[in-house]
């Protein structure tokens, strides 16, 4: 502004009567007053000068418009809705008579394959599952809807795109149902353990094996190390509770947060806070008066010490997503049993003993090529043995350190999704290296 006015006084030097009799009949206007100001050498204050509107020369035709403010205001406003829009709602606080009503009184079909009672409904306008869990412990020493909300609103905090996101829950008698949104798509389970057609499999590629078990690792990790879970545990990690989108084939896990709001972990908020035994049917016999505490989980995802004392933990889920991991690499249960008709008695096959069978004990007549062999029959056929088997063989040691049995002997998730992610990268250099060119043509005519 005071550039240009020294350059029309240079030009004008004769019209210095005229501009100050032009100031002073716009005298109430600001930007002759801004125009004296910066003339006569005065300083104003920093608010003055933002406020500071265009010269006269610019406006003195026509005031300056009020319409551009108009319009951005107008437009800073819907991008504000919009994003408040696109922001996920807090969980609610759902009744049990609105649940009922949406399950049709829980008779609606069940989900299958899910670890709890589970039911498709739509609830306020959404396509939602809703999940029974049995509740172990009070959530807090005040009124249970009020501990319950408080509970929703940390967990509400927590957004993974690798989460199926909790949309609510509520409490009845001594049930917690907990409300999610309903993802399409297949679990785990069914992708890898199709009884109708056990040669087929969705996952038939190894790139898109790898990206599962990424997405898994980086929200399990999140669950560990980031969210506002209170144990930040999930307590219920397994193939069943994964569920593959299409058609990208991306991961999502299941029933973040039930663990917590059920009460399967200790509250380490509250010193007291014990999880409230349940009478197995072996303790119910006569003359005996101890408690057993009911163990809740699928055979072959469980550790040990889970199995042994019910020590729930982090390094629990670390073990069941090793099993796990091993399962998506070999395309086999965890556990499989055969029937012996000499003996008439079943035979159990773990997993994780086939895998240590596989990679074997590294020593000095252990040739790669032989190693490499093993590991080659035990991955799953369906991938046609087109995969990197050192990315393969890295990938299953680190899933048989996650089963270590003791449990101070395995790693946290953050090493393990840093291990994968890197397996990831690998296979992605591998499948270009291997891909059909298709950026070529060819000419039958002759030369």
């Amino acid at each position: 502004m005071c550039k240009s006015q020294s350059a029309t006084k240079a030009s004008q030097p004769n019209s210095r009567h005229r501009s100050k009799t032009s100031s002073a009949s716009t005298a109430p206007s600001s930007s002759g007053a801004a125009a004296s100001s910066s003339s006569s050498g005065t300083r104003t204050d920093p608010g003055s000068r933002a406020r500071r509107q265009p010269p006269a020369s610019i406006s003195s035709g026509s005031s300056l418009s009020s319409k551009p403010y108009t319009s951005s205001s107008s437009s800073s406003a819907l991008s504000l809705a919009s994003l408040r829009s696109s922001l996920p709602e807090a969980p609610a606080l759902y009744s049990f008579p609105e649940l009922c009503a949406a399950t049709n009184n829980f008779l609606a079909k069940r989900l299958p394959g899910a670890s709890s009672s589970a039911w498709r409904c739509t609830l306020r306008g959404r396509d939602a599952v809703v999940i029974q869990r049995p509740l172990r412990r009070r959530l807090g020493s005040g009124h249970p809807d009020a501990a319950l909300r408080a509970r929703l609103a940390a967990l509400g905090r927590s957004h993974h795109s690798s989460l199926a996101r909790l949309l609510g829950a509520s409490l009845a008698d001594d049930h917690v149902y907990l409300v999610y949104e309903f993802v399409p798509g297949a679990s785990l389970a069914d992708c890898l353990h199709n009884p109708r057609n056990p040669r087929f499999t969705p996952l038939a590629t190894w790139a898109s094996r790898v990206q599962v078990a990424a997405d898994v690792a980086h929200g399990l990790e999140y669950i560990h190390q980031h969210s506002s879970a209170a144990a930040g545990v999930h307590n219920r990690v397994k193939s069943s509770a994964v569920i593959v989108t299409e058609p990208d084939f991306r991961a999502k896990i299941c029933h973040f947060g039930a663990a917590d709001l059920a009460g399967e972990v200790p509250d380490p908020a509250a010193e007291d806070a014990e999880i409230t035994p349940v009478l197995s049917p072996s303790s119910t016999r006569k003359g005996s008066s101890e408690r057993q505490r009911k163990i809740e989980g699928t055979t072959g995802y469980m550790a040990p010490e889970v199995l042994a004392q019910g020590a729930v933990s982090r390094r629990s889920d670390v073990f069941a997503f090793g099993v796990t991991l091993l399962e998506m690499i070999s395309g086999e249960e965890p556990l499989k049993y055969r029937y012996d008709k000499e003996r008439k008695a079943f035979d159990v096959f773990s997993l994780i003993e086939t895998a240590r069978e596989a990679i074997g004990v590294a020593s000095e007549g252990d040739e790669e090529e032989e190693r490499w062999g093993r590991v080659r029959r035990w991955v799953d056929r369906r991938l046609r043995d087109s995969f990197p088997v050192e990315a393969a063989e890295k990938l299953i040691r680190v899933a048989l350190r996650c089963v270590e049995t003791e449990a101070a002997a395995r790693p946290d998730m953050t090493w393990v999704a840093g291990k994968i992610s890197k397996a990831y990268l690998v296979s992605k250099v591998w499948a270009e290296k291997v891909r059909i060119p298709t950026d070529f043509s060819v000419s039958t005519a002759p030369r």
